[in-house]
């Protein structure tokens, strides 16, 4: 009686642990890499960003203590549905609407309404490249406004998802993660 306890318990932690186990869905579903990598190269491509996930200051706690965010959105998950975001590469432009969640370490300007972040223009750079061994494209984008200078990086994958790190020189880090899909034929 005792042994098929011992037993019953093994089994059972057995099948806790193996359920556990993580699978990558980022990338399984959609067209292949090559085919993929085809529509990419044509530099026509958006992203909506769903979550955001700024740094964790202490600033960022505050507001989160003080239950200013969403419902469904805590300190370091941000929910950004209906919220109306993009970030498109259309030929060699690329159009950044996306809010900002976090803390600017260099003031911006007085009177300045527009504290997401935001971009229109021809980047520094733009690198894509294709990674095979995490079936992904990513993309290193570098642009500079007045205020400040933001490097980039775009992971891309086949079934549909992205995720975008935004670093700054003037404010903390954030990353967002969204759906990729055709650009929009109508630019902001």
């Amino acid at each position: 009686m005792l042994y098929n306890r011992y037993i019953y318990i093994f089994i059972s932690i057995v099948g806790l642990l193996s359920s556990c186990g993580s699978t990558s869905s980022r990338s399984t579903a959609g067209p292949d890499l090559d085919t993929f990598g085809e529509r990419l190269s044509n530099k026509s491509y958006e992203i909506q960003a769903t979550w955001a996930f700024p740094l964790m200051t202490q600033g960022i706690t505050q507001v989160a203590n003080s239950g200013l965010l969403m419902p469904g959105s805590n300190a370091n998950r941000i929910d950004l549905m209906g919220n109306s975001n993009y970030f498109r590469v259309v030929g060699d432009s690329v159009f950044i609407n996306l809010p900002y969640f976090g803390e600017r370490q260099i003031g911006g300007g007085y009177g300045n309404p527009d504290v997401g972040i935001n971009f229109e223009g021809v980047p520094l750079s733009y690198v894509l490249t294709k990674e095979e061994k995490d079936n992904k494209y990513t993309a290193e984008i570098k642009v500079r406004d007045e205020i400040e200078t933001l490097a980039i990086n775009l992971f891309l994958f086949p079934s549909g998802k992205a995720d975008i790190y935004v670093n700054s020189t003037h404010r903390s880090s954030i990353r967002y993660t969204g759906e990729l899909q055709e650009a929009q034929k109508e630019l902001p």
